[in-house]
């Protein structure tokens, strides 16, 4: 069993080892609720850029809206200028955030294009420096979402790591592969065993982790003090009560009952079709749809008609066909 020391970081004394990657386009104010109700120890935002002057926008309020959310809140921030990247983060500690997490990690090209992202790992002194900026800005924890580096020829994981740790970022998240890996491949554990040998703050190893089985190898392997999961808790945000139970006992927990899914889906649903509108919550529920159907029996009709669906009530309804059809197909 691997139960390990609690993870801190500043004042907060996390609840589990399991954290929820912050992924654009997934990982809203609703799906961070129900991964924090299965056992998420946090839950960042979506990336948000460090340009406060896009912050009126309706994408912007929705990623900076944590309302009802327990605590501690982390907004993730991206940018590439210190002094506008500090400002952004006294904005978002102003606005409630309790922990800000810098985005070093983010591979898009328009992300990279802008040299934000895991564009920086090319630039060590301005890592630095944009680290430094932020943690002198903040009351708040600081901590730092990366990869082990730019490219196989130039993995300065350790190197970047050891410079967070010097700037007062109190806990680093890296991602098992470089940023011209993308997603490709498999995570480099032994890169993120080096980079937690490098440093005495908090390493999260994160590439990979879809059980509770990995989660706890990867711990082993690495010594990292805590898993932080990201695709594979697309379409199953009770991975968290999984990785958390298999921790705790070295074991798997039961299965969850059909009925149960289709309810944490439902839940899910509604609480999309609340926090966006009918309109834009329809069309952002599609992805979840998708992630949700996948792990039921094929009925390839009745899941075209999930994804044509325009109203909420209508691929609500359709959904819950689906989820019956898929108990029937298991009896």
């Amino acid at each position: 069993m691997t139960r390990g020391p609690a993870l801190e970081i500043g004042p907060f004394r996390l609840a589990s080892r399991a954290l929820l990657a912050p992924m654009a386009g997934v990982t809203d104010r609703p799906f961070r609720a129900l991964c924090r109700r299965f056992g998420a120890a946090l839950a960042a935002s979506e990336m948000l850029s460090s340009d406060v002057r896009l912050w009126s926008t309706a994408k912007s309020r929705r990623r900076l809206d944590h309302d009802g959310e327990p605590r501690p809140r982390v907004v993730q921030l991206a940018g590439v200028e210190p002094a506008t990247m500090a400002e952004a983060a006294r904005r978002c500690v102003d606005a409630g955030a309790d922990i800000v997490d810098v985005n070093m990690g983010c591979p898009a090209k328009k992300v990279c294009n802008r040299l934000a992202g895991s564009a920086l790992l090319r630039d060590e002194p301005l890592v630095a420096r944009i680290l430094e900026s932020i943690v002198r800005a903040v009351d708040a924890p600081v901590t730092l979402k990366t990869r082990t580096g730019w490219d196989p020829a130039n993995r300065n994981g350790p190197r970047i790591a050891r410079i967070a740790e010097q700037c007062g970022v109190q806990a680093i998240a890296i991602h098992g592969r470089t940023r011209a890996d993308l997603f490709r491949g498999a995570a480099e554990y032994d890169t993120i065993r080096e980079i937690k040998a490098a440093v005495r703050i908090p390493v999260i190893a994160n590439g990979d982790i879809d059980s509770g089985a990995r989660a706890r190898a990867v711990l082993a392997e690495t010594g990292c003090d805590a898993v932080m999961i990201g695709r594979a808790a697309q379409g199953a945000p009770w991975i968290f009560e999984e990785v958390n139970f298999f921790l705790a006992h070295g074991e798997n927990p039961g299965e969850l009952p059909p009925a149960k899914v289709r309810d944490i889906m439902r839940a899910h649903l509604e609480d999309l079709y609340s926090f966006y509108g009918e309109e834009t919550g329809v069309r952002m529920a599609r992805k979840h749809l998708s992630w949700y159907c996948r792990r039921q029996p094929a009925d390839g009709d009745v899941r075209s008609r999930v994804m044509r669906e325009e109203t909420a009530q209508g691929q609500l309804a359709a959904a819950l066909t689906l989820f019956e059809r898929a108990s029937i197909a298991r009896n």
